[in-house]
C-alpha cells in the first residue's frame, strides 16, 4: 500500500505532510520540556487518599 505510487497521489502527500507536521511538533514540545525545571504536583487524591 505504501509505495512511490501511493506517495505520488494527493493522498499520500498530505500523509507526508501529516508525518512530518507531527515530528515538528513532538521536537518543539520536546525542547520545550528539557529546559524547564520539574514540578512536583500533588493532588487532594493523593495526599487524602482515594476512595473507591
Amino acid at each position: 500500500m505504501y509505495t512511490a505510487r501511493f506517495f505520488s497521489t494527493q493522498l499520500g502527500r498530505a500523509s507526508l505532510a501529516s508525518i512530518g507536521a507531527m515530528v515538528v511538533l513532538c521536537c518543539f514540545a520536546l525542547s520545550q520540556q528539557v529546559s524547564q525545571v520539574p514540578t512536583v504536583v500533588a493532588s487532594t487524591a493523593a495526599i487524602t487518599g482515594e476512595l473507591a
